[in-house]
Protein backbone atom coordinates (compact mmCIF):
# COMPACT_ATOMS: atom_id res chain seq x y z
CA UNK A 1 0.00 0.00 0.00
CA UNK A 2 1.12 3.67 -0.16
CA UNK A 3 3.81 4.40 2.29
CA UNK A 4 3.20 7.75 3.24
CA UNK A 5 5.73 9.42 0.95
CA UNK A 6 3.39 9.93 -2.41
CA UNK A 7 3.75 6.41 -3.88
CA UNK A 8 0.44 4.48 -5.81
CA UNK A 9 0.99 0.24 -5.05
CA UNK A 10 -0.49 -0.88 -8.84
CA UNK A 11 -0.66 -4.59 -9.68
CA UNK A 12 -0.44 -5.06 -12.73
CA UNK A 13 -0.46 -8.24 -15.11
CA UNK A 14 -1.68 -9.01 -19.44
CA UNK A 15 -2.85 -12.37 -21.07
CA UNK A 16 -4.76 -13.70 -18.75
CA UNK A 17 -6.67 -16.25 -21.49
CA UNK A 18 -9.81 -16.39 -19.59
CA UNK A 19 -11.64 -19.83 -21.24
CA UNK A 20 -15.32 -20.70 -20.54
CA UNK A 21 -14.62 -23.81 -18.22
CA UNK A 22 -12.40 -21.66 -16.08
CA UNK A 23 -14.66 -20.78 -13.61
CA UNK A 24 -13.23 -19.93 -10.28
CA UNK A 25 -9.56 -19.51 -11.76
CA UNK A 26 -8.91 -15.94 -11.08
CA UNK A 27 -10.71 -15.82 -7.70
CA UNK A 28 -7.33 -16.39 -5.49
CA UNK A 29 -5.59 -13.51 -7.88
CA UNK A 30 -8.28 -10.87 -6.84
CA UNK A 31 -8.34 -11.67 -3.48
CA UNK A 32 -4.21 -11.65 -3.37
CA UNK A 33 -4.63 -7.72 -4.99
CA UNK A 34 -6.70 -6.81 -2.45
CA UNK A 35 -4.78 -7.35 -0.09
CA UNK A 36 -1.36 -5.66 -1.85
CA UNK A 37 -2.33 -3.16 -4.40
CA UNK A 38 -4.20 -0.15 -4.46
CA UNK A 39 -5.44 -0.44 -7.86
CA UNK A 40 -4.97 -3.04 -11.13
CA UNK A 41 -4.34 -3.26 -14.71
CA UNK A 42 -5.28 -5.33 -17.09
CA UNK A 43 -3.40 -5.29 -20.37
CA UNK A 44 -5.01 -7.43 -22.79
CA UNK A 45 -6.09 -10.39 -24.12
CA UNK A 46 -8.21 -10.85 -21.07
CA UNK A 47 -10.05 -13.96 -23.01
CA UNK A 48 -8.82 -16.34 -24.85
CA UNK A 49 -11.68 -16.18 -27.98
CA UNK A 50 -13.49 -12.98 -27.15
CA UNK A 51 -16.64 -14.55 -26.44
CA UNK A 52 -19.62 -13.41 -24.08
CA UNK A 53 -19.13 -16.52 -22.04
CA UNK A 54 -15.86 -16.45 -21.44
CA UNK A 55 -16.44 -12.64 -20.42
CA UNK A 56 -18.84 -13.62 -18.41
CA UNK A 57 -16.56 -16.45 -16.13
CA UNK A 58 -13.52 -13.81 -16.28
CA UNK A 59 -16.54 -10.82 -14.92
CA UNK A 60 -17.34 -13.03 -12.16
CA UNK A 61 -14.37 -13.82 -10.41
CA UNK A 62 -13.31 -9.72 -10.84
CA UNK A 63 -16.66 -8.61 -9.64
CA UNK A 64 -14.86 -9.43 -5.90
CA UNK A 65 -12.46 -7.07 -6.65
CA UNK A 66 -11.90 -3.92 -4.00
CA UNK A 67 -9.77 -2.02 -5.88
CA UNK A 68 -10.46 0.24 -8.99
CA UNK A 69 -9.09 -1.49 -12.01
CA UNK A 70 -8.31 -0.16 -15.88
CA UNK A 71 -7.91 -2.59 -18.85
CA UNK A 72 -7.48 -2.12 -22.36
CA UNK A 73 -8.54 -5.38 -24.53
CA UNK A 74 -5.74 -7.48 -26.98
CA UNK A 75 -5.87 -9.19 -30.22
CA UNK A 76 -7.63 -12.29 -28.95
CA UNK A 77 -10.92 -10.35 -27.30
CA UNK A 78 -11.53 -9.21 -30.56
CA UNK A 79 -11.45 -12.33 -32.28
CA UNK A 80 -15.41 -13.45 -31.30
CA UNK A 81 -16.60 -10.93 -33.37
CA UNK A 82 -18.46 -9.20 -30.16
CA UNK A 83 -16.12 -6.71 -28.10
CA UNK A 84 -19.14 -4.18 -27.28
CA UNK A 85 -20.69 -7.45 -25.45
CA UNK A 86 -17.62 -8.30 -23.92
CA UNK A 87 -16.84 -4.56 -22.69
CA UNK A 88 -20.13 -4.39 -21.03
CA UNK A 89 -20.09 -7.46 -19.21
CA UNK A 90 -16.58 -6.32 -18.21
CA UNK A 91 -18.13 -2.98 -16.96
CA UNK A 92 -20.46 -4.73 -14.96
CA UNK A 93 -17.98 -6.35 -12.78
CA UNK A 94 -16.27 -2.99 -12.29
CA UNK A 95 -13.42 -3.13 -15.30
CA UNK A 96 -13.09 -0.19 -17.03
CA UNK A 97 -11.94 -0.99 -20.51
CA UNK A 98 -9.74 1.81 -21.79
CA UNK A 99 -10.04 2.47 -26.01
CA UNK A 100 -7.93 6.15 -26.60
CA UNK A 101 -9.49 7.38 -23.16
CA UNK A 102 -8.36 7.46 -19.56
CA UNK A 103 -9.04 6.15 -16.20
CA UNK A 104 -7.89 7.76 -13.07
CA UNK A 105 -7.20 6.15 -9.47
CA UNK A 106 -7.40 8.28 -5.73
CA UNK A 107 -7.12 11.58 -8.38
CA UNK A 108 -3.41 11.16 -8.65
CA UNK A 109 -3.07 8.38 -11.30
CA UNK A 110 -3.96 8.91 -14.75
CA UNK A 111 -3.70 5.93 -16.71
CA UNK A 112 -3.88 6.28 -20.92
CA UNK A 113 -4.75 3.18 -22.63
CA UNK A 114 -5.13 1.76 -25.86
CA UNK A 115 -4.74 -1.81 -27.53
CA UNK A 116 -1.93 -0.62 -29.92
CA UNK A 117 -1.29 -2.38 -33.41
CA UNK A 118 1.74 -4.10 -35.15
CA UNK A 119 4.43 -2.30 -37.73
CA UNK A 120 7.87 -3.06 -35.83
CA UNK A 121 10.57 -0.94 -34.05
CA UNK A 122 12.83 1.97 -34.81
CA UNK A 123 14.57 2.24 -37.98
CA UNK A 124 12.78 -1.11 -39.13
CA UNK A 125 9.06 -0.17 -38.74
CA UNK A 126 6.88 -0.79 -41.69
CA UNK A 127 6.06 2.52 -43.56
CA UNK A 128 3.11 3.60 -45.69
CA UNK A 129 4.47 2.87 -49.29
CA UNK A 130 3.43 0.44 -51.93
CA UNK A 131 0.02 -1.60 -51.87
CA UNK A 132 -3.12 -0.15 -50.40
CA UNK A 133 -3.41 -3.14 -48.09
CA UNK A 134 0.33 -2.50 -46.41
CA UNK A 135 -1.20 1.15 -46.22
CA UNK A 136 -4.20 0.63 -44.04
CA UNK A 137 -2.16 -1.67 -41.93
CA UNK A 138 0.13 1.00 -41.25
CA UNK A 139 -2.74 3.21 -40.82
CA UNK A 140 -3.80 1.28 -38.08
CA UNK A 141 -0.62 1.80 -36.15
CA UNK A 142 -0.68 5.60 -36.38
CA UNK A 143 -4.09 5.35 -35.36
CA UNK A 144 -3.55 3.58 -32.48
CA UNK A 145 -0.82 6.15 -31.76
CA UNK A 146 -2.96 9.25 -32.16
CA UNK A 147 -5.50 7.44 -29.90
CA UNK A 148 -3.04 7.04 -26.92
CA UNK A 149 -1.83 10.96 -27.57
CA UNK A 150 -4.95 11.78 -26.86
CA UNK A 151 -5.69 10.07 -24.02
CA UNK A 152 -2.57 11.41 -22.59
CA UNK A 153 -3.47 14.64 -23.65
CA UNK A 154 -6.42 14.25 -21.37
CA UNK A 155 -4.93 13.99 -18.21
CA UNK A 156 -4.05 16.20 -15.31
CA UNK A 157 -2.71 14.40 -12.82
CA UNK A 158 0.66 13.78 -10.90
CA UNK A 159 1.62 10.54 -12.29
CA UNK A 160 0.86 9.33 -15.86
CA UNK A 161 0.86 5.37 -16.50
CA UNK A 162 0.21 4.36 -20.00
CA UNK A 163 -1.27 0.69 -20.89
CA UNK A 164 -1.00 -1.17 -23.97
CA UNK A 165 -1.39 -4.69 -25.45
CA UNK A 166 0.69 -4.58 -27.88
CA UNK A 167 4.50 -3.46 -27.38
CA UNK A 168 5.96 0.15 -27.61
CA UNK A 169 9.82 -1.08 -27.55
CA UNK A 170 11.65 -3.73 -28.89
CA UNK A 171 13.45 -4.91 -25.61
CA UNK A 172 10.49 -6.51 -23.99
CA UNK A 173 9.99 -8.74 -26.88
CA UNK A 174 13.41 -10.36 -27.11
CA UNK A 175 12.80 -14.02 -26.38
CA UNK A 176 10.30 -13.95 -28.97
CA UNK A 177 11.38 -15.81 -32.22
CA UNK A 178 12.95 -12.74 -34.57
CA UNK A 179 10.71 -13.47 -37.26
CA UNK A 180 7.46 -12.55 -35.01
CA UNK A 181 8.86 -9.46 -33.17
CA UNK A 182 7.44 -7.03 -35.65
CA UNK A 183 4.20 -8.17 -34.97
CA UNK A 184 4.39 -7.91 -31.51
CA UNK A 185 4.33 -3.75 -31.67
CA UNK A 186 5.50 -0.63 -32.89
CA UNK A 187 8.38 2.25 -31.69
CA UNK A 188 5.04 4.17 -33.03
CA UNK A 189 3.53 3.78 -29.51
CA UNK A 190 6.59 5.01 -27.53
CA UNK A 191 6.20 8.48 -29.16
CA UNK A 192 3.26 9.93 -27.20
CA UNK A 193 4.87 8.35 -24.03
CA UNK A 194 7.93 10.10 -23.84
CA UNK A 195 6.26 13.68 -24.99
CA UNK A 196 3.71 13.63 -22.43
CA UNK A 197 6.25 12.08 -19.44
CA UNK A 198 4.58 9.12 -18.59
CA UNK A 199 6.09 7.30 -15.70
CA UNK A 200 5.69 3.91 -16.65
CA UNK A 201 4.38 2.34 -19.82
CA UNK A 202 2.29 -1.69 -19.13
CA UNK A 203 2.04 -3.86 -22.08
CA UNK A 204 1.21 -7.76 -22.48
CA UNK A 205 1.19 -9.74 -25.57
CA UNK A 206 4.83 -10.83 -25.62
CA UNK A 207 4.43 -14.53 -23.84
CA UNK A 208 8.35 -14.81 -23.95
CA UNK A 209 9.81 -11.61 -23.92
CA UNK A 210 11.33 -9.40 -21.71
CA UNK A 211 10.21 -8.31 -18.41
CA UNK A 212 11.90 -4.98 -18.17
CA UNK A 213 12.70 -2.46 -20.61
CA UNK A 214 13.33 1.60 -21.28
CA UNK A 215 12.36 4.16 -24.14
CA UNK A 216 14.71 5.77 -25.99
CA UNK A 217 14.45 8.61 -23.56
CA UNK A 218 14.70 6.31 -20.36
CA UNK A 219 10.75 5.60 -19.62
CA UNK A 220 10.36 2.02 -17.90
CA UNK A 221 8.19 -0.38 -20.15
CA UNK A 222 7.25 -3.26 -17.97
CA UNK A 223 5.79 -6.67 -20.12
CA UNK A 224 3.10 -8.08 -17.72
CA UNK A 225 2.39 -11.05 -19.54
CA UNK A 226 1.15 -13.99 -17.12
CA UNK A 227 2.67 -16.84 -19.40
CA UNK A 228 6.07 -14.93 -18.64
CA UNK A 229 5.34 -13.99 -15.20
CA UNK A 230 4.78 -17.21 -14.27
CA UNK A 231 8.14 -18.75 -16.07
CA UNK A 232 10.24 -16.14 -14.46
CA UNK A 233 8.56 -16.13 -10.55
CA UNK A 234 5.28 -18.55 -10.99
CA UNK A 235 3.60 -15.39 -10.25
CA UNK A 236 -0.06 -14.24 -11.95
CA UNK A 237 0.94 -10.25 -11.71
CA UNK A 238 3.43 -8.17 -10.54
CA UNK A 239 3.16 -5.08 -8.05
CA UNK A 240 4.79 -1.73 -8.38
CA UNK A 241 5.13 1.34 -6.64
CA UNK A 242 4.51 4.68 -8.94
CA UNK A 243 5.67 7.92 -7.81
CA UNK A 244 5.43 11.35 -9.61
CA UNK A 245 7.88 11.16 -12.75
CA UNK A 246 8.88 7.51 -11.64
CA UNK A 247 7.93 3.56 -11.21
CA UNK A 248 9.33 0.99 -9.78
CA UNK A 249 8.63 -3.11 -9.45
CA UNK A 250 8.18 -3.92 -5.58
CA UNK A 251 10.54 -6.99 -4.63
CA UNK A 252 8.81 -10.17 -4.88
CA UNK A 253 7.50 -11.97 -1.60
CA UNK A 254 6.21 -15.03 -0.62
CA UNK A 255 2.54 -13.31 -0.24
CA UNK A 256 2.64 -12.69 -3.63
CA UNK A 257 3.42 -16.06 -5.35
CA UNK A 258 -0.10 -17.78 -6.34
CA UNK A 259 0.17 -21.26 -7.11
CA UNK A 260 -1.02 -22.58 -10.88
CA UNK A 261 -4.67 -24.12 -11.22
Amino acid sequence: MADGNGTFRLAAVADLHCRQDQHGRFRELVKVVNGEAEGLLLAGDLTDHGTIEEAKTLAEAFALLRVPCAAVLGNHDFEGGVVKEVVRILGEASIEVLDGDHAVFDKRVGIAGVKGFAGGFERAMLQAFGEPIIKAFVQEAVNEALKLEAALGQLDTPMKIVMTHYAPIAETCQGEEAEIRPYLGTSRLSVPCEAFGACAVFHGHAHHGKPDGRTPKGIPVYNVAMPLLRKLWDQRFRVFDVWEGGCAPVTPGPELVITSH
